[in-house]
């Protein structure tokens, strides 16, 4: 009896730690994450097989490093477009394939090249910015303060890449700061520079939110009607009151699982948006609470492609209403196998790309004196939400507001009323600083669980300007 007990103890044990030991992620989602992003890395940043392995692949999160080692290298069919990755002997392997102005597109699991997928084709503006002054093109009158440089912003620029200073274990790959008027200091990685695009990650959110913003300004959506997703047309269906406002302050009321951050089924799993963001089941009622999801935004693009009903108009959206407008020639959005833009994440761009979309929002939704954004839009997206996420954590540290998917931050952090900030994992940042007139960008592959402390560093970029 006694050693039934034991056993049994033991059998409990075993089951207590197999319980709080990290899951791995499946085998197909780390094979869709190398394809996708060996595929994007390879075709928008030109980066070699080392440099993937190094900054793409590594600090990557925690479930997937081990399913990540046990891959074979990826498959780089260069003339075709295409990247494979085997997982298992009975299955195909994963294909992420590149489509030019749309960057790469992610099959799902066992899919191959019957798959109809979505094109589209721009001019390739990326070699034009060259020759225009910035901050339309890259062309500068003076050239801007780099980490050498006794400027007061020299020092600062070197302390963000030691990988100390603003964050133990940090990998900064790129810093630029920019006034109204001026570039005023860059620097980057010997792997990164001018013209290597890095994912956003979530910084995405916030250019989701500016195209919406001209949706609005087009009287394709008003922010307080229903979003009206055909699918949640059936008479009595609850989420028929959800709101573009809803989603654009992450206050859906949707369950988003356990983490509303990780929506792993369509960024590497080869989901539709349609079939995971728009199914979920209301778990409060829209507009009483912040639950930082994916899905929110998700839904937001996948409405703009409702409204627009038509799939030549949508897939050249972003680029002729926003990005090529205000000079982002070296920034692309990427969509879902059917067609639906994963703008929550999945865009490609550089840091002086995104120091244009801060200056956007620093000169309230102008550009070069024409009207981009609707008047009061900005505001908009930096007004507090009605419900926000805990400000403070449990050790005290502050934790920022949210505004229209965006992230506000002020005095609690060390920082001017009213600065907003795009935030991306493995620490990507867009800070604007409107009553310093300044954008700071930082670009970076900081592993998981790692934080650069962006607050501090803006602060000390101000210090500095003073």
């Amino acid at each position: 009896m006694r050693a039934a007990v034991v056993t049994l103890i033991a059998i409990l044990s075993l089951v207590r730690l197999a319980a709080a030991a990290e899951p791995e992620a499946s085998p197909y989602l780390a094979a869709g994450y190398k394809a996708l992003f060996t595929c994007s890395a390879t075709f928008l940043a030109s980066r070699n097989a080392d440099q993937i392995a190094r900054q793409d692949l590594t600090g990557i999160y925690a479930d997937y490093v081990a399913p990540m080692k046990k891959l074979p290298p990826a498959a780089i069919d260069r003339r075709r477009g295409w990247v494979s990755v085997t997982y298992d002997p009975f299955m195909p392997p994963r294909i992420a394939q590149y489509r030019g102005t749309l960057g790469c597109v992610l099959f799902p699991p066992g899919g191959g090249p019957g798959l109809r997928l979505p094109t589209l084709s721009l001019p390739d503006e990326r070699l034009k910015a060259r020759d225009i002054a910035w901050p339309d093109g890259d062309k500068l009158a003076e050239a801007p303060v780099g980490p050498t440089s006794r400027h007061k912003l020299g020092p600062l620029l070197k302390a963000a890449f030691d990988g100390k200073t603003y964050g133990k274990d940090t990998r900064t790959s790129a810093v630029v700061i920019a006034s109204r008027t001026k570039l005023l200091a860059e620097a980057y990685t010997a792997d990164s520079g001018l013209y290597v695009p890095q994912r956003t990650w979530s910084v995405a959110k916030s250019l989701m939110a500016a195209i919406v913003g001209v949706a609005v300004k087009e009287r394709l959506l008003r922010v307080e009607e229903p979003v009206a997703f055909r699918t949640w047309s059936a008479p009595g269906d609850p989420r028929a009151q959800i709101t573009f406002r809803h989603l654009l302050h992450m206050a859906s009321g949707l369950d988003s699982g356990p983490a509303g951050n990780r929506t792993d089924a369509i960024y590497f799993g080869g989901g539709l948006v349609e079939e995971h963001a728009l199914t979920r089941e209301l778990a409060a009622a829209p507009g009483t609470r912040w639950t930082y999801a994916n899905n929110d935004t998700l839904m937001l693009a996948y409405a703009l492609r409702e409204r627009l009903r038509d799939d030549r108009v949508y897939f050249a959206y972003p680029y002729e209403k926003l990005f090529r407008r205000i000079g982002m020639r070296h920034t692309t959005a990427e969509t879902d196998w059917g067609g639906t833009f994963i703008l929550s994440s999945q865009v490609w761009t550089t840091a002086r790309d995104l120091a244009r979309f801060g200056l956007l929002l620093l000169n309230d939704g102008r550009w070069l004196g024409q009207e981009v954004l609707p008047p009061g839009w900005v505001k908009f997206m930096g007004t507090p939400a009605p419900v926000q996420p805990s400000l403070e954590r449990d050790n005290g540290e502050k934790i920022p507001g949210y505004g229209a998917q965006i992230w506000l931050f002020g005095p609690p952090h060390g920082l001017p009323a009213g600065t907003m900030a795009a935030q991306g994992n493995r620490g990507q940042y867009v800070v604007v600083v409107p009553s310093r007139g300044l954008v700071v960008v930082r670009r970076g592959y900081d592993g998981d669980g790692v934080r650069f402390a962006v607050d501090k560093f803006a602060a000390d970029v101000l210090k500095a300007l003073e």
